[in-house]
């Protein structure tokens, strides 16, 4: 393809994606109030757990409107994912040698469903941090929250989340692309878990320990089961290259 015909592949793609959002938005909007309603649910339980006047607020004529528009986009962005996912891979597969068309298979397979899993994690953490951080007024006190902040607070902590679970996969990839090697990754494992701690004592701040241990563990986990993958992948190029000088080495010899 010449560099007009990519441009045009590429505006054709771009479009197909806008389209896709666009139309997951008009569902979106539809689905904005049982969405809320579910987004709403911990400032409810605040209201019967902690015995306080809880709700959330609206601080502008149009607060209403632009949340439910974000609301909207968010779930349309979510819905239409398969449209624009399968678009942008469309766009790049011709371009990928088979090696790299299966990292980049492996890749999309694996961390899409870990996305999806931590994603979950979040959410399921949002009623309990909510009540916790909430529990620090006093009992006289109104849980007054603004809620365009209520909601980006809950976007970004789920999607924090999501995303600590896939940055394994990043490491294997950047291994796998002879970025990172295995014994890279094992010679930081004291400095990988102290920021995993740190992240899940910020994600989960509650005086429950036990919560940020069930947090850590699993993407502990993952990155142990990275740096296994990495080190099988390791030791197979290692017996490849060897494979390969013996076999240069073998026809230098019959050369001569």
């Amino acid at each position: 393809m010449t560099l007009s015909e990519h441009f045009v592949e590429l505006r054709k793609r771009l479009f197909r994606c806008a389209l896709g959002v666009v139309v997951g938005t008009v569902v979106g909007w539809l689905l904005a109030g049982p969405v809320m309603d579910v987004v709403r649910g911990p400032i409810t339980a605040i209201a019967k757990e902690q015995g306080r006047e809880a709700m959330l607020n609206y601080d502008s004529i149009t607060g209403a409107f632009d949340l439910k528009m974000q609301v909207a986009i968010t779930v349309g962005i979510v819905i239409s994912s398969p449209v624009w996912l399968w678009q942008v891979w469309a766009f790049f597969v011709p371009a990928l040698k088979r090696t790299e068309l299966r990292y980049a298979l492996g890749f999309f397979f694996t961390a899409v469903p870990l996305f999806i899993a931590g994603g979950t994690v979040g959410w399921l953490l949002v009623p309990h941090i909510v009540s916790l951080l909430t529990g620090f007024a006093s009992h006289q006190d109104s849980a007054i929250i603004a809620a365009k902040t209520y909601f980006d607070f809950i976007l970004k902590l789920v999607v924090a989340v999501a995303i600590a679970f896939v940055l394994p996969v990043f490491l294997v990839l950047l291994n796998f692309v002879g970025v990172l090697s295995a014994r890279s990754i094992i010679a930081s494992w004291r400095w990988a878990l102290i920021l995993i701690v740190l992240f899940t004592a910020i994600a989960t701040p509650s005086a429950d320990v036990l919560s940020m241990f069930l947090l850590a563990i699993p993407i502990a986990g993952l990155y142990f089961a990275a740096y296994g993958v990495a080190a099988i992948h390791d030791r197979r190029a290692v017996k490849a290259a060897d494979r390969l000088e013996a076999e240069i080495a073998s026809v230098g010899r019959l050369e001569k």
